[in-house]
């Protein structure tokens, strides 16, 4: 497992039945996770606590704020900077663990003597994209929600990165892809973080278990000669990180020479030896 350990704004305090305690800058958060099935005591009890999420038994859930706690505020992961928000559904608009994947894509962007182009889908509110960006590559960013591509413009403000080269896209993924086919656009990288489900800005279906192969063939069309690197990013229970590799391997290893590999990525736990499961990446890289 790969953790993301290098954080200084963020960190994951302590986990117990169900719950995990993170502190975001200088907020505390307590939220649901289901992997967390052992018990630690009460957190609650624990811990001072600014914002405690509760899940309803309905369905979605709320915040409560024991604690003022801002609309939103900022936290930086090296020179990226990026706005917290409290969402519903628990979220607060990034996932830290994939500081792995930013830390591994800026690496390789830097090293690289070619000017570099990324794609990155179902971009959310632009973790990657800030990455790619800060490391001196162009980026397109699309993902079908509005809402989520404003927040990204956001972040991509905050770390001082407004005036380099993104275009930002709202539309279904699968329909842009098969565009840029059309068009004989050409991408040296491609970054996803698919869901399991979801739907695109028409109302399209996407089932990642239905869908999946065909986008990655479709990406396989999309990519230059050489091309750098190609991530997919999964949280998807019930699919191992070997089902991904075997997808890389049937499309983008048959037509480009590299390495293509996997991992689980984590969260250390504060002041343990525990690490908290958090999703997956597979990469195809080259050897440059």
């Amino acid at each position: 497992m790969e953790l993301a350990n290098s954080w200084k704004d963020y960190e994951l305090i302590d986990c117990s039945n169900g719950e995990k305690l993170e502190r975001w800058g200088n907020f505390i958060l307590l939220r649901p996770d289901p992997q967390i099935i052992w018990d630690n005591g009460v957190l609650r009890d624990k811990y001072e606590v600014n914002s405690h999420y509760h899940r309803s038994n309905k369905g979605g859930g709320y915040w409560e704020n024991i604690k003022k706690t801002p609309s939103s505020w900022q936290i930086s992961y090296r020179n990226l900077t990026f706005n917290i928000k409290q969402m519903g559904f628990k979220h607060t608009g990034l996932f830290p663990e994939q500081a792995v994947n930013w830390d591994f894509m800026i690496n390789k962007i830097k090293r690289s003597k070619r000017e570099v182009k990324v794609l990155n889908l179902f971009a959310y509110t632009g973790g990657a994209s800030v990455a790619c960006l800060s490391a001196g590559a162009s980026v397109v960013h699309v993902d079908s929600s509005r809402g989520m591509v404003d927040w990204a413009k956001e972040n991509v403000k905050s770390s001082g990165l407004e005036e380099k080269p993104i275009r930002y896209i709202v539309d279904d993924v699968v329909k842009f892809v098969k565009r840029e086919i059309r068009r004989g656009n050409k991408y040296d990288a491609i970054v996803m973080d698919p869901p399991s489900y979801g739907r695109g800005a028409n109302g399209e279906v996407w089932d990642i278990e239905k869908n999946l192969y065909e986008l990655v063939s479709l990406c396989n069309e999309l990519l230059v000669e050489d091309p750098l690197f190609f991530i997919i990013n999964s949280y998807s229970t019930g699919l191992s990180k070997d089902i991904f590799t075997n997808i890389l391997k049937l499309t983008i290893g048959l037509n480009h020479s590299g390495k293509i590999y996997g991992d689980e990525i984590g969260l250390p736990i504060k002041n343990t030896d525990l690490v908290l499961p958090c999703g997956m990446y597979v990469r195809y890289e080259n050897d440059e």
